[in-house]
């Protein structure tokens, strides 16, 4: 595994880390006080192509390395993490499905769209009754001449206050073999957005619930084959786990950047506290393990790019990420002391990013069942 970007990778590092500090950080603050969904941010990396990396140059996108677009993630994730979440969800899980499974008219219907940020997408899986244990849920889509009709719910949709499209799953008969998927439009007779979540953090991800009311889908939107729903949505959120995982890896970055800075200025003892040995070592093992992150990240992204499975190596690095996201942040905040608890200083908004990187696409829990199960077979 060659551990050096090329130069068209490392150009996408800078467009990114210069977009997010030129446009994203600005909004950070409105995002967190209002909750607000950051339309113009969107629209504007929709024109830098940032919404389409990885998606083929015939479909609208950049036809870029799925490298570039994990390179892209963690950067903006080390601004925000919540834009970080917004690309992440929007590229893996809610335009890859259709590359993946879709037909070539629904590729082209929706992909450039998507693509060149006109559309957002979402992604809509989890219920209030079914979340790690995905295969148990409950909303329906029975067949109706020329359409499905759905009833029930989702929860925690990411981009749903915004989003054009959402991959949506539901039951059309028993088992995993008895669920299908659909594009579902936001217009669809039936279907409507319910409340917002008020979260502990990534604040403007747009994080809200469905309603499918004698949905009326035409049946050309379902994605793939009646009975590859489950298939579907497993498939994706592997790729999507290396996007957590890159979120969680920018997260744990800006954490460790800020607490390093924080502590060669902060002076007590008549030294600055990066120089006493309780902190020193706090960094040490704060670098080591954000650098053991980063290499489990990669290592992932490596499978994606030779087609290599993997299921196990997107979950140890979704997992690993996480924990680090979130054992950095937490030492961050302590280098800070009184100051890190406050909302003056970044750590404390890294605190509470980090947590649901352990508990979204698929929590950590459920990884270690997915680590295992690999080793077993």
């Amino acid at each position: 595994m060659d551990l050096t970007f090329t130069e068209e990778q490392e150009m996408m590092r800078k467009m990114a880390r210069d977009f997010a500090e030129a446009e994203i950080a600005s909004e950070v603050e409105r995002m967190e006080r209002e909750d607000r969904f950051p339309e113009e941010v969107v629209r504007k990396m929709g024109e830098l192509g940032l919404m389409g990396i990885p998606i083929p140059e015939k479909y609208g996108g950049s036809g870029m390395d799925f490298t570039s677009y994990i390179i892209a993630i963690n950067e903006i994730s080390k601004v925000s993490a919540g834009v970080g979440a917004i690309l992440s969800v929007h590229t893996s899980v809610g335009t890859n499905p259709i590359l993946k499974f879709g037909t070539e008219k629904q590729r082209e219907k929706y992909i450039p769209k998507l693509a060149s940020g006109e559309y957002v997408g979402a992604f809509a899986l989890t219920e209030p009754g079914a979340g790690s244990d995905a295969a148990t849920i409950k909303t329906t889509a029975k067949r109706d001449g020329e359409h499905y009709i759905l009833n029930g719910s989702k929860l925690f949709i990411t981009n749903g206050t915004h989003a054009n499209t959402f991959i949506t799953f539901a039951r059309t008969g028993e088992g995993t073999k008895g669920i299908s998927a659909f594009i579902v439009e936001r217009n669809t007779p039936g279907f409507s957005i319910g409340k917002a979540e008020k979260k502990m953090g990534l604040h403007g991800t747009g994080t809200v619930t469905l309603n499918f009311d004698h949905c009326k889908v035409p049946k050309e939107q379902l994605l793939g084959e009646e009975t590859e729903g489950f298939k579907i949505a497993m498939a994706n959120l592997g790729v999507g786990r290396i996007g957590i995982a890159a979120q969680g890896l920018g997260i744990a970055e800006a954490a460790l950047e800020h607490a390093i800075h924080y502590a060669k200025a902060r002076v007590q003892f008549g030294k600055p506290i990066a120089r006493l040995q309780g902190i020193s070592f706090k960094l040490a093992d704060m670098t080591t393990e954000v650098e053991a992150a980063k290499l489990l990240v990669y290592r992932a992204v490596d499978h994606v790019e030779n087609n290599l499975p993997l299921s196990k190596e997107a979950s140890m690095a979704k997992m690993y990420a996480s924990n680090t996201a979130m054992k950095t942040a937490i030492e961050a905040v302590q280098i800070h002391g009184g100051y890190g608890y406050t909302e003056d200083y970044a750590v404390e908004r890294f605190f509470r990013e980090a947590k649901v990187t352990q508990i979204y696409e698929g929590t950590n829990e459920i990884q270690h069942v997915v680590i295992s199960k690999n080793l077993l077979e």
